[in-house]
């Protein structure tokens, strides 16, 4: 990891100068060290947007840096310009955002755009809770704290796109699904494993054991040694649908 967050860095920093305010580390690895299929996660902080001649060398290198093996983490880049963020408000945009699941239209000659994000609300919390520098200040130096209810905003609308991504991503939506949920009730972003963890001890034994084969997966596995039997896919969606009722409780009740 070490050396990939080296890389990481030097090329945000090589290709951004001096409008570069700082990068973070955020996601699982603020909280503990990283699972086997982890993404390795940084923020940046800049002046001002990219320009596309930049947006292409950032691609250019990170496809490079990046990667799917048990030796190479996929790297996850968010770049936020400064002013966009702070005054906070709802949605927030982002800058740049590379990540594996791009890939293939990265690959094809595209880079990423500006645009709104809601999820980032998230990215921002975790990046303020670890306090973790890579360069430039403290990240509270630079950027404003997320309202609960925009946390909750954020949580909740990623659900359309977790459930459409249900059959091919399962271990990520079963756990970022409980995420949501242990969020609404107890305002805390936890891992994706204690965020499972949590949910195991409200939710009735039937829907107990997808979860507890996606946190299995989660903190042992690469996803290309996943596998999930007949029996555990049967309950896959008996489970969803008994957390998306929880959840739909928690709002509710708010």
């Amino acid at each position: 990891m070490a050396d990939q967050l080296e890389r990481t860095v030097g090329l945000v920093r090589e290709i951004v100068g001096p409008d570069l305010l700082g990068t973070y580390l955020h996601g699982s690895a603020v909280f503990r060290p990283l699972a086997p299929a982890s993404d390795l996660d940084v923020l940046a902080i800049t002046r001002r947007s990219l320009d596309d001649p930049r947006r292409r060398a950032l691609v250019e290198g990170l496809l490079e840096i990046s990667g799917l093996t048990p030796t190479v983490r996929p790297v996850e880049l968010t770049i936020v310009v400064q002013s966009e963020v702070r005054p906070w408000r709802f949605p927030p945009v982002v800058d740049f955002l590379f990540g594996e699941w791009l890939r293939d239209e990265l690959q094809t000659g595209g880079f990423p755009r500006p645009g709104p994000l809601p999820d980032l609300a998230l990215v921002l919390t975790v990046a303020l809770m670890g306090d973790h520098p890579l360069t430039g200040p403290s990240p509270a130096e630079l950027l404003d704290p997320v309202p609960h209810a925009d946390l909750v905003r954020a949580s909740v609308g990623e659900i359309p796109e977790l459930l459409a991504n249900l059959d091919d991503d399962t271990r990520n939506v079963l756990l970022t699904l409980a995420r949501v949920w242990t969020t609404l009730v107890t305002g805390e972003i936890k891992t994706k494993d204690a965020a499972a963890d949590w949910a195991l001890t409200h939710l009735p034994p039937e829907h107990r054991p997808a979860l507890v084969h996606a946190r299995n997966l989660y903190l042992n596995c690469h996803y290309q040694d996943e596998v999930w039997s007949d029996e555990l896919k049967a309950r896959v969606r008996p489970h969803v649908d008994e957390v998306l009722a929880r959840i739909d409780h928690v709002r509710q009740q708010a």
